[in-house]
């Protein structure tokens, strides 16, 4: 059989069988009585003496040790079209990372470390801004306009009363969706919004993988059917994070993750230009003409002056 790890806990691994139809591809024969759900397995031997680990969002194939309690084997990793290192996860297609408008206000900086973060591992990402039932001074619009323009895909909801729930539903279809974003957002009351009416066995999988109501302590995937036309989709709901430290890059690269900087590039006197303290600077006069935004310019001085520190120990 052909599953989906959705989570991990120490050594068991949660693997949901959407639809025993899956395993056609691979070249099986399915036995008429298994069927969907999630089944509790073990990882063969063999991957620790590969030095494989099994990873939440992995692609397996397992054997089914007992149909009625759901357990079985893993013996198999399909191959994997992408890797996250934070957190540990294969064959993510995009994220989704999610900042309220107000209560709490949102940390740019925050945000910024995420963004660049998605950049180096090359996962597409879509900025959500919740709460907007609570925007009484119409702050989305001015936060939505600010990473537009560095080319991000921007969605402002409201999770209480459901406003853009539909539109950031359309955009999961099919695809590994990883959720992030800080506590007190509202990222689990949008996550149980996007879930409503056609999360699968919903019961079943808390029940299975005992998920918390309302505290993610581990990553786990969210198996969402968007209907009978539509290709597996899935949510991968992440532990909160009040902080996020730059791995893997040098201060040189930093402007690299900062997209709307590279139009304006071409206009730095001096090649390698750091774009804070040389003369005849194309991003700093860009800045000053407004097509660059100041508080994405001012988090990357901080971030910049972060790493130029870091390197010195």
């Amino acid at each position: 059989m052909r599953g989906k790890i959705i989570k991990g806990i120490a050594g068991f691994y949660y693997v949901h069988v959407m639809d025993v139809g899956h395993v056609a591809d691979v070249g099986h024969v399915v036995d008429a009585c298994h069927s969907a759900g999630i089944y509790e397995c073990k990882a063969k031997g063999i991957f620790r003496k590969d030095n494989v680990k099994p990873l939440v969002g992995d692609d397996v194939e397992l054997e089914v040790l007992d149909e009625a309690s759901k357990k079985g084997n893993i013996i198999k990793i399909l191959p994997r079209h992408s890797e996250l290192i934070r957190p540990a996860v294969a064959n993510v297609d995009q994220a989704v990372v999610i900042f309220s408008i107000t209560k709490p206000q949102p940390n740019f900086n925050l945000l910024d470390r995420f963004l660049i973060m998605m950049e180096q591992q090359k996962i597409p990402c879509i900025i959500c801004f919740n709460k907007l039932d609570l925007d009484c001074e119409g702050a989305a619009d001015a936060f939505k306009k600010i990473y537009e323009a560095c080319g991000y895909r921007v969605l402002t909801v409201s999770a209480q009363d459901g406003t853009g729930v539909d539109q950031l539903r359309a955009l999961l279809a099919g695809k590994t969706t990883t959720v992030a974003g800080p506590s007190g957002v509202g990222k689990s009351s949008l996550i149980n919004a996007l879930q409503s009416g056609v999360i699968m066995e919903t019961g079943a999988i808390s029940q299975k993988i005992e998920r918390g109501k309302h505290t993610t302590r581990h990553s786990e995937l969210i198996p969402v059917n968007m209907g009978k036309d539509e290709a597996d989709s899935y949510i991968l709901d992440t532990p909160g994070f009040s902080s996020l430290g730059l791995f893997d890059i040098e201060k040189e690269e930093l402007a690299s993750y900062y997209p709307e900087f590279a139009r304006h590039e071409a206009y730095c006197r001096f090649g390698g230009c750091s774009h804070i303290s040389e003369p005849e600077c194309g991003v700093k006069q860009a800045l000053e003409e407004g097509m660059v935004n100041r508080l994405r310019y001012d988090n990357y001085c901080l971030l910049y002056e972060e790493l130029k520190v870091r390197r010195k120990y």
